[in-house]
């Protein structure tokens, strides 16, 4: 359960218990029943440049957001955020990208908005700390419940991938 380290032992021991008993999927799936419609790059520009103008209008204007078939779990990457800067003329212009596992796809749309406001965040502060955790909250209330929902998902896909014991 890699996706849930640092956790308190009596959550994990119940979570061990859903996996046991093949449950953390439907567990999973009666709490979010939906999957959003957001399915092309198009879409998902639009979707972070709305939130994006709800809750960070000052920041600097992303050039490209899109899914990314080549992001994966393994490396510890469900999205990420770049700023390239060129020297054009005599201007140093700055590209910024958010790039969204394609994962991301066939999720719940509270997956989504948990990851993409995860990476507008990084838009205002670097580094994992706790102003970020409060833009992210003030971005989305229930953040810290989505991340750690999505830890679930993603630690019963893993589970579910691997061959039973014999």
């Amino acid at each position: 359960m890699k996706y849930l380290t640092g956790y308190p032992e009596p959550l994990l021991a119940q979570v061990r218990q859903l996996l046991a008993q093949n449950r953390l999927g439907e567990h999973l799936r009666q709490r979010y029943p939906q999957r959003h419609e957001v399915r092309s790059d198009r879409t998902l520009f639009d979707y972070v440049q709305d939130l994006k103008a709800d809750c960070l209008r000052s920041s600097e204007p992303l050039n490209k957001v899109c899914f990314d078939n080549k992001l994966h779990v393994i490396r510890n990457a469900l999205g990420t955020h770049t700023s390239v800067s060129r020297v054009q003329g005599g201007k140093l212009k700055a590209k910024r990208e958010i790039r969204i596992a394609a994962l991301f796809k066939d999720t719940p749309p509270e997956f989504l908005k948990m990851i993409v406001v995860h990476e507008l965040a990084h838009l205002r502060v670097r580094e994992h700390d706790k102003a970020f955790y409060q833009l992210c909250t003030h971005m989305e209330p229930n953040y810290l419940q989505y991340e750690f929902d999505l830890r679930l998902y993603l630690t019963h896909l893993e589970a579910s991938a691997q061959p039973a014991a014999n």
